[in-house]
């Protein structure tokens, strides 16, 4: 309580506090028809009861509002997609109607929003005892049936497994491996013929290095397939940021500013770009360059390694008309004996002629890492004196010379070389450096028959 002065008279002010009560018929408060009309009665008896009122002190306090009429806001890191919101809607509605629904997402970050947005959901039935939950497995039943929402992380088929469901909801799919479905996701629909769902935003170099997929575009290849079935077991929608009509166009447009016009058409457009403006490589050109039939003799064969905690492994060898063949990538995350061991293990593996790494971020230490694991191999260290794109761009060329092909299909690294791109705020990959520093030793280096350019900066 405080006061003021009027006309010199002291004015006893009160703080005033509003608190909505409910009530399970509020039709009980009114005599008249008309307003008990109006009221309705609550499927769920409240269970908050206000018992007394105790003042516990006053502090100061400050308010947020923004000029938007609904009062909405995005806070910064967050993407106005609003995927989870409406999957849990979706859960809850059909978790109501008695089904049994796992929803699954790579993160348990991910879990816990998905987690928030049911339990407030059915706050009440909860509270009421109706409905059990269990924050630790992060489960809702309705005791003694197989009524029940579960959520859970799961990037792979290992990780989903151990459960079943009417309703299967994969989140995020792209970031998890293709076997969570294929092994796991689709066995175990067979038992109840269920429904499956699938969620997923277009990839993106960003979100290339936690995907656990060996196909980064394998959500964006199934929901091409599911636009062109015909059979009716396919249903396939597409919606963008602008199409939410719970999210504040004002913060949507703000934020929309300081994207890139790459990451707005992924991100808020939800367009699949399979052709990156910028990129040195499109997927079209690499699959054109898939290399059909017996492997010909190589007169040289090469492993070129971007050292780092992910190191970058490719191997590739040269005929004698000119062509170079990628044979395999072995990128591997570790130690430095790891990709030491690693790339010794593939020069062996193919009998290269030479092993190429790239010393600019380990110098000698580059070279006595692999010595240490063995002291027999050649040995060719490089030195990026030229800028990235300056060392890529000659070794794009090569592809559309049709003198490089891929021996099968590597994901991770045709994933790199479309996707990155030239100035973009992204370093450079692991597996498109190594690419790099194999395919130019085997083809641009002095004394190889390709050797017609100079690098420039």
């Amino acid at each position: 309580m405080g006061g003021y002065l009027r006309n010199g008279v002291q004015k006893e002010t009160r703080l005033v506090f509003r608190q909505t009560v409910l009530f399970a018929d509020a039709s009980l408060l009114f005599g008249l028809p008309r307003k008990q009309a109006k009221t309705r009665c609550r499927v769920f008896a409240p269970s908050r009861l206000i018992q007394g009122v105790t003042p516990c002190g006053e502090a100061d306090a400050q308010c947020i509002r923004i000029s938007d009429p609904r009062g909405l806001y995005l806070t910064d890191h967050f993407i106005a997609t609003h995927n989870t919101t409406g999957l849990a809607i979706l859960a809850v509605q059909r978790f109501l109607a008695g089904e049994r629904i796992l929803y699954a997402v790579p993160t348990a970050e991910q879990v816990n929003r998905f987690w928030k947005e049911v339990t407030t959901a059915l706050y009440e039935p909860i509270a009421a005892g109706i409905f059990k939950k269990n924050e630790t497995d992060h489960t809702i039943e309705l005791p003694w049936t197989e009524q029940r929402i579960k959520a859970k992380t799961a990037f792979n088929a290992d990780t989903l497994r151990g459960d079943y469901a009417s309703t299967l909801i994969l989140d995020e799919f792209q970031l998890m491996n293709e076997d969570a479905w294929g092994i796991v996701g689709a066995p175990m629909m067979l038992d109840t013929n269920g429904n499956s769902i699938f969620c997923y935003t277009p990839p993106s170099f960003r979100t290339a290095g936690i995907s656990k997929a060996h196909d980064p575009r394998h959500a964006a290849k199934m929901y091409a397939a599911a636009r062109q079935d015909a059979t009716g077991r396919w249903e396939a929608w597409t919606f963008t940021s602008h199409d939410n009509p719970h999210l504040s166009q004002e913060g949507l447009s703000e934020i929309s500013q300081d994207m890139t016009a790459l990451a707005y058409k992924q991100e808020i457009l939800a367009e699949d770009i399979e052709a990156i403006p910028g990129a040195l490589w499109t997927q079209q050109l690499i699959d054109a360059h898939r290399w059909v039939g017996p492997l010909p003799d190589f007169v040289r064969v090469v492993v070129g390694i971007d050292p780092g905690h992910d190191a970058g492994i490719v191997v590739g060898g040269r005929t004698a008309d000119g062509r170079a063949l990628i044979l395999d990538d072995l990128s591997v995350s570790g130690d430095p004996e790891t990709w030491a061991q690693q790339g010794v293990s593939g020069y062996h593996k193919y009998h290269a002629h030479a092993l190429v790494p790239e010393r600019n971020h380990g110098g000698e230490m580059v070279a006595m890492t692999i010595r240490h694991v063995d002291a027999t191999v050649n040995m060719k260290t490089v030195w990026a004196s030229h800028g990235k794109y300056a060392r890529a761009e000659p070794v794009s060329v090569l592809y559309t010379q049709h003198k490089v092909w891929h021996v099968g299909t590597f994901p991770d690294l045709e994933g790199e070389m479309c996707t990155w791109v030239p100035d973009a705020g992204y370093a450079s990959p692991n597996r498109l450096d190594a690419l790099v520093w194999t395919l130019t030793e085997l083809l641009l280096a002095a004394g190889s028959p390709m050797q017609t350019r100079k690098f420039r900066v």
